[in-house]
């Protein structure tokens, strides 16, 4: 797992690989936290991250949900934003030419629907688009009264849509998982075995929150979305588990906001990570984790980062 000092004095080797796509590190900016990347442009430098996934993307613009949205909680946050988006022929017609403009950036587009078929439908828009290195089926966001975490907590559901979009995507599909299920072992290998190319977990727990003096919920949705270093010791668990369970690649996610929290996920089981809610309180948090994965490799002589996958010791 080490190198030689010399070794490592040249600089340690962050890259990482699933799907046939390179990375330069494993930091991914999470989907629905880093907008469609051009938000961040001026704060972040967008080509020293991994790569970054979109906003959830729709057949047709979403309002999302009414305010308030969002609520800080101890270690973490509720939302229910309700995937407002665009809509996936303006993104592809107004904001991917844009983003093709910024050089060494890799682009996760999510996709979101309210049936099997809305999801079929956003795929064939997004595969004439260019510059998009996969896509991130999401079946698992709690903030809809339909679709979402309702393929993404049932086997069938969830296996019927996983293989839909597979038959008409054309490019690497990875599935996002919710945490919000009996067991995500199972989960996993339905998403496997309907073809997914990897998998992504864990989505936000379903929570709520109410404000003691009005009497009333903090979210006008109700129940909203967990996130946040809160969840970090359950979604680790799930990572593990998944791992275990499935031959493709897994991308962990849940409160990650330090190096040694992604290091933690690869241990786990992890190829690459996301970190997505430490953008709220840091909008530079995703490129300054890079800068101290460089430093934890250097202080503990790692030559490559990517030898820590599944590399976690028995006690």
């Amino acid at each position: 797992m080490t190198g030689s000092p010399l070794t490592v004095a040249r600089g340690p080797d962050l890259k990482v690989s699933f799907c046939g796509i390179a990375l330069k590190n494993p930091l991914i900016a999470a989907s629905g936290t880093f907008g469609y990347g051009l938000e961040f442009e001026d704060v972040v430098h967008l080509d020293k991250l991994g790569g970054f996934v979109v906003k959830g993307l729709s057949k047709d613009p979403m309002a999302g949900n009414p305010p308030p949205r969002l609520f800080e909680t101890a270690a973490g946050m509720l939302n229910a934003i309700g995937l407002q988006n665009i809509g996936v022929r303006a993104f592809v017609s107004e904001t991917l030419p844009k983003l093709r403009r910024i050089k060494n950036i890799v682009v996760f587009a999510n996709v979101f629907g309210y049936a099997r078929e809305d999801y079929e439908q956003v795929i064939q828009v997004l595969n004439e688009g260019e510059g998009i290195a996969a896509y991130e089926l999401n079946v698992s966001c709690p903030n809809t009264a339909q679709g979402g975490i309702l393929f993404g907590s049932d086997p069938r559901l969830l296996d019927e849509v996983v293989g839909t979009a597979k038959r008409v995507a054309r490019r690497p599909l990875m599935v996002k998982l919710s945490p919000n299920v009996t067991s995500i072992a199972q989960m996993a290998r339905v998403a496997e075995n309907a073809g997914a190319d990897a998998i992504s977990l864990v989505n936000t727990f379903v929570a709520m929150a109410i404000d003691a003096e009005t009497r009333k919920p903090r979210i006008a949705n109700v129940t909203a979305g967990l996130s946040g270093p809160a969840i970090k010791p359950i979604a680790l668990r799930m990572v593990y588990e998944a791992a275990k369970a499935v031959k493709i690649p897994v991308i962990g996610m849940g409160g990650i906001s330090t190096a040694a929290d992604v290091v933690e996920f690869m241990l786990a089981g992890a190829t690459a990570v996301q970190a997505g809610t430490a953008s709220y309180w840091d909008p530079r948090a995703t490129e300054k984790i890079v800068d101290e994965l460089t430093e934890w490799c250097v202080e503990h002589q790692l030559e490559q980062l990517a030898s820590l996958t599944g590399a976690m010791l028995p006690e």
